[in-house]
This record gives structure tokens, C-alpha cells and sequence, in this order.
């Protein structure tokens, strides 16, 4: 009974440290200390460069590029050079083919803003960036935009508007 009752006094001790590894309702990821990610923020207002999603059973690149000619040359028209922060150079694929407009998934921010991207050929298009993990991924509709082809993985150039 005896070596009970200690082996109980020693687990309670180290439960008690666990605090940081396995939080109850303190807002904590587990093992830092540190709060909780944000919740992702709204989209910024980029009417541009969104579209509506593709009709269902869209199989074809034209039928779930759903962007406007409009769309295209205003993604494709250059904003002011001063207008932008250099972010950084990544090599993307293709994203999700299904989610329309034209946006880059990339590690290189940390919430939805405007941007621009440069090919080596010297191709740009506007694009939303959106926070993502791993490998960066662009849209169906700048994939198009550029000219590149879907199974290309082309390093781009990555900017902040």
C-alpha cells in the first residue's frame, strides 16, 4: 500500500509539470507557452482578382478557369514598382484547380494581402497572397495568365503590393 501511495504523490508531481503540454482552455499550443495562431483573417478586397467557382463537373482548364478576359489583363497589368516589397523567390505547382481567381499560397506571409509575381521570363501577374504551408501553390488562373504550363514547377519571384 505504501509504495502505492508514493508512486501516486510522484505521477501527480509530474502531471502537474505538464501545463505546457497538454493545455486545458488556456489558449496555449501545446509544449510553447505561447498563445494560440490568430484565426485566419478575412480576405483582403481584391475584386480583381477573384471569380466565381467553377460549375460542377468542370473537368477542362477552360471550364474551371473561370476569369474574365478583363481579369486577366488587369492581373497581368504591372502596379508601380514602388508599390511592392520583394518577399522572397519560390518554386510553385499547381494549386487546387477547383478554387478560382488568382492567388499563391506561400509560407512567405503570415496573412492574406495583395501581391505580384515575377517569372524568370520576366511574366507577372497580380495575385492575393494567402498564408500556406510547404510547397507554394498559384492558381489555375495565373498559371494561365503566365503562360506556363500545369505541370511546370517555375521559380517566381514573389512581391507585396
Amino acid at each position: 500500500m505504501r509504495g502505492t501511495g508514493i508512486a501516486l504523490i510522484v505521477t501527480g508531481l509530474l502531471l502537474a509539470g505538464c501545463g505546457g503540454y497538454f493545455p486545458i482552455g488556456n489558449n496555449r499550443v501545446p509544449d510553447s507557452g505561447a498563445p494560440a495562431p490568430a484565426a485566419p483573417s478575412a480576405p483582403v478586397a481584391t475584386p480583381e482578382l477573384s471569380a466565381p467557382a467553377p460549375k460542377a463537373g468542370a473537368r477542362t482548364a477552360d471550364a474551371l478557369d473561370t476569369t474574365t478576359p478583363e481579369q486577366r489583363a488587369a492581373a497581368t497589368a504591372s502596379p508601380a514598382p514602388a508599390a511592392q516589397a520583394a518577399l522572397g523567390k519560390v518554386t510553385v505547382g499547381l494549386g487546387d484547380p477547383t478554387a478560382s481567381g488568382f492567388w499563391l499560397k506561400t509560407g512567405l506571409v503570415k496573412t492574406v494581402t495583395p501581391g505580384l509575381i515575377k517569372t524568370a521570363g520576366g511574366q507577372t501577374v497580380q495575385v492575393e497572397l494567402q498564408p500556406g504551408e510547404g510547397a507554394a501553390q498559384l492558381s489555375l488562373a495565373a498559371f494561365r495568365a503566365l503562360g506556363l504550363s500545369l505541370t511546370d514547377l517555375p521559380e517566381v519571384e514573389v512581391f507585396a503590393r
